[in-house]
């Protein structure tokens, strides 16, 4: 495939993070330098676990900032450990609430040559509201041995998460959203997402809408996948959805994902697992951050590059004589 070259270079941030993080984002690299794909990086280190050697959050957003606004990250692991007194918020949520990355999209997507239990081929896409709820780090001991932990739920960042949903699925010719939630348990918190999602469905006459309680949407994916299209649903719900999805199609190491925000988007795999146990061992899969990369690309609007990138890795997983361990290899 000829591929039309450009004279100058688009500069993007790249955050390795934690555990076999640098291996991946190192591969990038390697594909970059090795094919001539017309982009620079500028390395951020974040890390809970390295904490006296990282950088500060205000650091990473003016990289990012002037690096057009994208940034491509490997997982930062959460610490148990209290850095700041006080601060209950990790890395990956201040980073998110600094740069208000409101969206996370995970797509779920079959890659032929990469063998399912179920055997069925599934595209859909996973949107997920990630400055509030559960998520919020809001907090507190009222009492010795009693924990009070606040969801919180408003009706602007309900609509603004919907709305994304819907005009994902029509940019993206999408035909269905599904809202996902518990609003039979939670009637005020849930309640409130469940009824904005129908508000702003009514708006969206060409795309269907249906809604499903998160315990029988559980069932469901395990059960019949390929049902499912665009789901939109508060963040703790999404954070465990997407690690669920990831196993229907191959696992952690070939889902990509992206933090969205009005400014700026952050490239990472869909699953955000560090991978502690395979540090240094060369056996962790590289195909979801390749395939962030050239999601990146497109977003550039690079996409002879991102196109092609997507090509390779998909000839390479199809013709079967490269695999990882977690692929059978």
């Amino acid at each position: 495939m000829l591929i039309s070259k450009i004279s100058t270079s688009f500069k993007v941030t790249i955050i390795p993070g934690d555990g076999v993080g640098p291996e991946l984002i190192y591969a990038v690299q390697d594909i970059v330098k090795n094919t001539g794909i017309p982009l620079d990086f500028e390395e951020i280190f974040l890390s809970e676990v390295h904490y006296t050697r990282s950088a500060s959050i205000e650091n990473a957003v003016k990289s990012i900032s002037r690096n057009n606004n994208v940034a491509l990250k490997g997982a930062i692991q959460e610490s148990a450990v209290l850095h700041t007194e006080g601060e209950l918020s990790g890395l990956n949520m201040r980073l998110r609430r600094a740069l208000d990355l409101f969206a996370n999209v995970v797509h779920i997507k079959s890659l032929e040559g990469i063998k399912t239990r179920h055997g069925k081929k599934l595209d859909f896409v996973i949107v997920r509201e990630q400055t509030e709820g559960e998520y919020s780090s809001l907090e507190h001991e009222l009492v010795p041995g009693v924990i009070e932990c606040l969801k919180i739920s408003t009706r602007e960042k309900c609509e603004r998460i919907a709305k994304f949903a819907f005009d994902y699925a029509t940019k993206h010719r999408r035909s269905k959203v599904t809202a996902v939630h518990k609003a039979n348990i939670m009637k005020l918190g849930d309640g409130l997402f469940l009824k904005t999602c129908q508000e702003v469905a009514s708006r969206y006459p060409k795309i269907a809408f249906d809604s499903m309680i998160i315990d029988n949407t559980c069932m469901q994916l395990v059960s019949k996948p390929e049902q499912f299209d665009v789901m939109v649903m508060p963040n703790l719900y999404g954070n465990i959805i997407d690690n669920l999805a990831a196993g229907l199609v191959g696992g952690a190491g070939v889902v990509t994902g992206q933090s969205v925000g009005s400014d700026y988007v952050i490239f990472e795999p869909g699953s955000r697992h560090s991978f502690q146990h395979a540090l240094g061992r060369s056996i962790a899969n590289p195909t979801a951050m390749i395939l962030c990369a050239a999601n990146m690309l497109n977003h550039l609007h690079l996409h002879e590059y991102g196109d092609a990138l997507r090509k390779a890795v998909e000839k390479v997983i199809k013709d079967g004589k490269v695999r990882t361990r977690d692929l059978g290899g």
